[in-house]
């Protein structure tokens, strides 16, 4: 079914046809029986895909990139599409317009996009309220991803994320530190070892209520060398922190069959040219900690085979974004089914 709309959507302006799937897929399931239709096409249950991770169980493996749904308007609705759980954010303090448009573009000959949203979002408040009124809260995990806004300066960076970590803390799962979109200005000169180890040592201090306490997770980017990269496992190992994500969006143009001003704009480059270098540093985290805390694998994941190479690599779950893009819901089953049958 998707392959039918594909043209018409891909027809339209990135971010138009984004808003334009979003609204309706929020419609259809409002409709009497939507959400068990999807379900019943899209879904896939085994007792084989069942994941323990950093304390929490998914139903499967397979979850929704940051991205997609910054707002948190529609967990619900990604659920009913299959994934095991749903990343909402990048979301900030306050709410920001991010960059002006048009700022997402299809590369479509590489099955990418270059986006440069530049945290785009309502604000953590909006998000937070939303998250607290849904009706199955606990049908699906949810992580909280959580930045700094635009005009925070890098030395007040910690206040934006204690803000974000204590207004969602009651109604996420885990929370993702995303200190590597290449679209906030400075914002990745955090990944150095200083700021980032006074970041994650301050969310970890104030990581418990009661006895409860969220799973931490660090996203980093793909252009890390090697030895950041053994910065990076120091660090978590330092802090505590529960794991991982391995990748963000790349700077790198390298190796695209695109040509012209499309390859030029600035962001973030995601999809099929990142498959190979975000399953290099996923090998590479796991290899150089041996093992020693979980990684969720992102990055030009469009075939179940490539989602199966991520989780042979180290990667304890996965995520899509891109990929969903232009594969469509019916990915998320057919990796199901892989990591299922083998």
């Amino acid at each position: 079914m998707y392959k039918l709309v594909k043209p018409l959507l891909f027809s339209m302006d990135p971010e138009t046809a984004h808003h334009t799937v979003s609204g309706g897929l929020q419609t259809f399931c409002k409709l009497w029986g939507g959400k068990k239709l999807l379900k019943s096409v899209y879904g896939f249950e085994h007792p084989g895909i069942t994941r323990e991770v950093f304390g929490l169980t998914f139903k499967n493996p397979v979850g929704l990139a940051a991205g997609f749904d910054k707002n948190a308007a529609y967990v619900e609705e990604m659920a009913a599409m299959g994934f095991g759980f749903i990343e909402i954010g990048t979301v900030t303090p306050r709410p920001q317009p991010g960059n002006e448009k048009p700022r997402l573009f299809r590369l479509k000959a590489d099955e990418a996009l270059i986006n440069r949203m530049g945290f785009n979002n309502q604000g953590v408040d909006v998000a937070a309220e939303r998250l607290r009124h849904l009706k199955n809260r606990r049908s699906v995990v949810i992580g909280g991803n959580i930045g700094k806004n635009k005009n925070t300066p890098n030395e007040e960076a910690v206040n934006d994320y204690i803000y974000c970590f204590d207004a969602l803390f009651d109604v996420v799962d885990y929370f993702v530190v995303n200190v590597s979109s290449p679209n906030t200005p400075g914002l990745r000169a955090l990944q150095e070892k200083e700021p980032l180890t006074h970041i994650l040592n301050t969310l970890q201090q104030r990581n418990r209520k009661g006895d409860v306490s969220r799973p931490i997770l660090l996203k980093i980017a793909p252009d890390l060398t090697d030895s950041q990269l053994d910065d990076i496992v120091d660090i978590v190992k330092e802090t505590g922190i529960a794991g991982v994500i391995a990748t963000n969006t790349t700077l790198s143009r390298e190796g695209l069959k695109s040509a012209g001003r499309l390859t030029t704009e600035a962001g973030g480059l995601s999809g099929r040219p990142l498959t190979k270098r975000s399953t290099q540093v996923i090998r590479y985290l796991a290899d150089r900690s041996g093992g020693a805390f979980p990684i969720i694998g992102v990055g030009g994941i469009h075939t179940a085979a490539e989602a199966r190479e991520k989780l042979d690599a180290g990667a304890s779950l996965v995520q899509l974004y891109t990929g969903f893009i232009y594969e469509g819901p019916g990915l998320i089953k057919r990796i199901c089914k892989k990591i299922a049958h083998g």
